[in-house]
């Protein structure tokens, strides 16, 4: 039994042996790969880090691209707002933003709706009580019906 317990201890230290002996390349397998990359040196058009640091697990290749990313906030250029897809036209906090709708920003940036309040064209309005903006924005109640609960004439 004792025989068995020294067998796998050895074993398993020969293997965490290996595995760490085969993350670092060899004096041959340096030797290919700078042949390799001795043909790449024409290929300027792929991004290829300089440094010694760069690894082959994902982090390290997320850590590079993210280093290597332009970042286009809207306080720097404000036409960003305007691209088709954007959330809005308006520039609050380096943020797209449409201040007609948002609650956030109604009407100019940094005005909050509170709770119960949505934005409608730059106000902030009680779409459970409000006859202009029953239960949504510009749903009119009509004349002699009153909003309640976010609809018109509910009792």
């Amino acid at each position: 039994m004792k025989f068995l317990k020294i067998f796998f201890l050895l074993a398993m230290l020969l293997g965490c042996l290996a595995i760490t002996r085969s993350d670092t390349p060899s004096e041959e397998d340096q030797s290919s790969l700078d042949f390799i990359n001795d043909d790449d040196e024409g290929n300027s058009d792929l991004p290829w880090p300089e440094n010694e640091e760069t690894t082959s697990s994902l982090r390290g290749a997320n850590r590079f691209l993210a280093q290597t990313r332009a970042v286009m906030t809207c306080n720097k250029y404000p036409r960003v707002c305007r691209v088709k897809g954007s959330p809005g036209p308006d520039c609050c906090k380096k943020k797209c933003v449409n201040v007609t709708t948002d609650r956030l920003n109604c009407g100019m940036c940094g005005k909050k709706c509170k709770y119960p309040e949505i934005c409608c064209k730059g106000q902030c309005v009680n779409p459970m009580s409000n006859k202009k903006n029953c239960g949504g924005c510009s749903n009119k109640c009509k004349k002699g019906s009153k909003c309640q609960y976010g609809m018109c004439s509910y009792a």
